[in-house]
C-alpha cells in the first residue's frame, strides 16, 4: 500500500515574479492565470489527484479571476492562503499590516471560491511567530512556509545576481528564501506551540535536505534528463528509507516554456519549450505518483496527526 503525501501549487502570478526581480511592469498585474489554470487541472484530472492550490489574495481580489479560481474549487481541490499582495518579506510586517495581509486575502480568497481557507504558505518561505499568531487567532489549522533546507541563501544570490534591484531592494529581500540554518528545521509534520497551529514542510530530501520540488527537477534536467531522474530516485529511496511522506511543491513555470512566457526568460528552467517543459513535469509527476498517494495538505497534516511539538 502507498504511503499518503500531499500535492501543491503556488499559484503565483506573472507579476508576482516580475516584483521579486524588481522588474516595474509588474504593477500592471500582467496575468497568465487564464492559460495555465485549464492546464493545470487537465493535468490533475488526468492523473486523478485532488491537491492543494495556494491562492494569491489580489489575484482572488479582480473580477477577471474569479471564475478561473472558482473552477479550481469546483473541481475538488484545496484552496489555500499565499498571502494577498505576496510580499516575501512578511517578516518585517508589523503584526497589524500581517493580519491586515493575511485576512485580506483569505476574505478575497474565500468570495472567489466559496471554500473557506485553513492553510498557509508564505511567498519566498517567508515566516515568523507573528504569522503562526495570525493564523491561530484566524482558525488555520495548518502553515506550509517551511523548506527545511541549507540552499535559500544560495538562490537568493541567484536572485540578485539576475534581478534588478536597488540597495533598498536588495534589503528588503534579505532573508528571501531562508537562511542556511533552515536546515535545522524538522522534515516531517509537527505543531507549534503555543499557537497549536500544524507545520507541514515542504519536503526536501531526507538526510542531505537539498530540495526535489518541481522546479528544482526541471532545473536539473536543464543539466541532464538523466540527472535528474537519477536525483529524483534518490529522493524518492530516503523518502521510503525514513518513512517520509513528502509533501511536494509545484510552480506555475514548471508548466509554461520560454516561449509562452518571453518576459520570465530570468527563471530558471525557461530555456525549455512549453511542451517540453510540460512533458518533462508529466514524466517527473507520473514517478512521483506511482510511488505515493498525493492527496491535499489538509488531509496529510490531518492523516499525520503529528505530535511532535516546536516553539519558535
Amino acid at each position: 500500500m502507498k504511503r499518503r503525501a500531499s500535492l501543491s501549487l503556488d499559484l503565483d502570478n506573472a507579476w508576482s515574479y516580475l516584483q521579486i526581480h524588481g522588474h516595474p511592469e509588474w504593477s500592471t498585474y500582467p496575468s497568465y492565470l487564464d492559460q495555465l489554470i485549464p492546464i493545470f487541472l487537465d493535468d490533475m484530472a488526468e492523473r486523478n489527484l485532488t491537491v492543494t492550490v495556494f491562492v494569491v489574495g489580489k489575484d482572488a481580489s479582480l473580477p477577471q479571476n474569479r471564475d478561473l479560481l472558482a473552477g479550481i474549487a469546483e473541481a475538488g481541490h484545496e484552496v489555500g492562503n499565499h498571502s494577498f499582495n505576496h510580499l516575501p518579506w512578511l517578516d518585517r510586517f508589523s503584526p497589524e499590516e500581517l493580519r491586515s495581509e493575511l485576512t485580506r486575502a483569505h476574505d478575497a480568497i474565500e468570495t472567489a471560491t466559496g471554500q473557506t481557507p485553513v492553510g498557509f504558505r508564505g511567498p519566498g518561505f517567508s515566516f515568523s511567530r507573528e504569522t503562526l499568531d495570525v493564523l491561530s487567532s484566524l482558525g488555520y489549522a495548518y502553515d506550509a512556509s517551511t523548506l527545511p533546507t541549507f540552499i535559500g541563501p544560495l538562490a537568493r544570490a541567484f536572485y540578485f545576481r539576475s534581478g534588478e534591484l536597488n540597495d533598498e531592494e536588495r534589503e528588503l529581500r534579505s532573508k528571501l528564501f531562508g537562511s542556511f540554518s533552515d536546515v535545522r528545521r524538522p522534515n516531517k509534520p509537527y505543531r507549534w506551540v503555543p499557537q497549536q497551529v500544524a507545520e507541514l514542510p515542504v519536503t526536501t530530501i531526507p538526510m542531505i535536505r537539498t530540495p526535489f520540488h518541481l522546479s528544482y527537477l526541471l532545473w536539473l534536467a536543464g543539466i541532464s534528463t538523466r540527472i535528474a531522474d537519477l536525483y529524483l530516485s534518490l529522493a524518492l529511496a530516503a523518502c521510503r528509507a525514513t518513512a517520509t511522506a513528502p509533501s511536494v511543491l509545484v510552480h506555475p513555470l514548471d508548466f509554461f516554456g520560454g516561449d509562452d512566457s518571453p518576459g520570465l526568460s530570468f527563471f530558471p528552467g525557461m530555456e525549455h519549450s512549453g511542451a517540453e517543459k510540460r512533458a518533462l513535469t508529466g514524466h517527473f509527476l507520473d514517478r512521483l505518483t506511482d510511488a505515493f498517494d498525493f492527496t491535499t495538505c489538509r488531509e496529510h497534516v490531518e492523516g499525520s496527526q503529528p505530535s511532535r511539538t516546536v516553539t519558535l
